[in-house]
């Protein structure tokens, strides 16, 4: 399989570092051959037809030191020449018009690339435009690392959970709100003490809006909703309301009753949103920190709960590792 890696942040990063640390594992274990033909950022490129040495490339301080260094090459200007499978698609989010990755993944679909994406805003804006480009083009398109990290959300379904009918989902899906609350319950500190202490400790970024408004959460219920249950909905769709108004005595008075205040997603009856609940303190969905939690209601199953951490570049990674090996056994089973 050869593969071109868009975006060498810090979840790039972390797909080339498990990537080059698994090889053997995947080999052994899937039948799995892989050769990184392009791996871009946005600076430049680094490129190889014959294959990139992945660890020297990790190891490096100068990235334009590099050999295979191309500086100023974009993926844009390189896809005509690019003989790959696979494309891995990771910059940056914008909710609000999907780009740069969209026109990344509709390009790669349409040169006959299976995708695997972790940028949650093309899947936002254009979940079926990408959808349909994918059943014409005879392409796969896998987003596992787009909600929840390291959370197999869309695995569990299409491979364990076969036959059953999803009801409804609830979650927790941004661990900087869950922490910050967390603080609130357990410290009784206000928000504001809160939030300070989630960017000091780097889990909250310097404007932590998308975060704590809850457009984060919201763009990720949105995934869940097309992927899942085939809704069709955009980030206008839900109700969202963020957790910035939440205050040390509501989470007081809650807890006095046995409940938690938590920043809860949930698709049920076709409605979509994003917002403080109350749940109870013996609820699965009770988790604290920076964890994030889903939780499904089945018609067989019943209820199926998974519990991890929600955000990480080697976390992120995993889930792009898993959507990478499931697309290789698909096209192997063919």
């Amino acid at each position: 399989m050869d593969i071109a890696l868009i975006g060498f942040g810090s979840v790039g990063k972390g797909v080339v570092q498990v990537f080059s640390k698994k090889q053997n594992q995947l080999r052994q274990k899937y039948d799995l051959s892989f050769s990184f033909k392009g791996i871009f950022t946005s600076r430049g490129a680094f490129l190889d037809s014959n294959g990139l040495d992945l660890q020297s490339i990790l190891n490096i301080k100068d990235l334009t030191a590099h050999s295979s260094w191309k500086n100023g090459l974009s993926f844009m200007e390189s896809i005509d020449d690019l003989d790959v499978d696979l494309v891995i698609e990771v910059t940056p989010t914008n909710i609000e018009h999907g780009e740069p990755g969209k026109s990344h993944i509709i390009s790669s679909i349409k040169k006959g690339c299976d995708v695997v994406t972790a940028n949650k805003g093309p899947l936002v804006v254009a979940f079926d435009e990408l959808a349909e480009l994918c059943r014409r083009g005879g392409c796969i398109l896998r987003y596992e690392g787009s909600v929840g990290g390291g959370l197999p959300v869309f695995n569990l379904v299409r491979e364990t959970l076969q036959g059953n009918t999803i009801h409804s989902l609830r979650g927790i899906l941004n661990g900087t709100s869950n922490f910050i609350l967390t603080q609130m319950t357990y410290e009784r500190t206000s928000f504001e003490s809160a939030l300070k202490t989630a960017q000091e400790l780097g889990y909250a970024e310097a404007d932590p809006a998308a975060d704590v408004e809850g457009t984060d959460a919201a763009s990720k219920t949105v995934i869940l909703a097309n992927g899942l249950f085939g809704m069709n909905k955009g980030i206008d769709d839900v109700y969202i309301q963020g957790i910035t108004k939440v205050t040390p005595e509501a989470i007081e008075l809650a807890g006095n009753e046995n409940f938690l205040i938590k920043h809860i997603a949930s698709i049920e009856d076709g409605q979509i949103e994003v917002a403080p609940r109350l749940i109870q303190k013996t609820s699965p969905l009770a988790v604290d920190g920076t964890l994030n939690v889903v939780s499904l209601q089945t018609d067989l199953a019943k209820e199926i709960t998974i519990i991890g951490q929600g955000a990480g570049g080697e976390e992120t990674a995993s889930a792009i590792l898993s959507d990478v090996v499931d697309i290789h056994l698909t096209r192997k089973a063919k």
